[in-house]
């Protein structure tokens, strides 16, 4: 399986250094239809001219945009996931969990110092709860 992953991730590595274009294009004349006074020009290469599409920082100067760019990804992360994860961290516990073991902890070591088992026999008090007679069980079969 693991095979497999790495051979998808490779065909999916060299498919993407297919699609990178180059800094610098050479231009190449497929069809001559002029006459051959052109043909200096095969050679000739060009900088390709990137589109530039703002960020939304600077509209005139993509130098500004794209540090503007980061400088703010910078704050949003730094702020976001740490600061976020370090309170996260040090909430309270809402569920209880922690006071819920201590009690425990201290109610068993009450127990143990005094004498008395660990669980009474009668933490519910036997008087409160009702039970079906032997009549309105019948037949029901009865599995502990």
């Amino acid at each position: 399986m693991a095979a497999l992953f790495r051979m998808n991730c490779m065909q999916s590595l060299r498919r993407g250094l297919a699609l990178m274009s180059p800094k610098e294009t050479t231009i190449y004349r497929r069809i001559a239809t002029t006459s051959s006074r052109h043909d200096e020009i095969k050679g000739e290469t060009k900088p390709v001219k990137r589109k530039w599409v703002s960020y939304g920082f600077s509209q005139e100067n993509e130098l500004e945009d794209r540090h503007a760019l980061h400088q703010t990804m910078f704050v949003c992360v730094t702020i976001v996931f740490v600061m976020g994860c370090t309170v996260m961290a040090y909430l309270p516990d809402v569920r209880g969990k922690d006071w819920a073991q201590r009690e425990a902890y201290l109610e068993l070591r009450y127990r143990e110092e005094h004498g008395l088992p660990p669980i009474s026999p009668n933490y519910i008090d036997p008087s409160k709860i009702i039970l079906p007679t032997d009549e309105e069980l019948g037949d029901t079969e009865i599995i502990i």
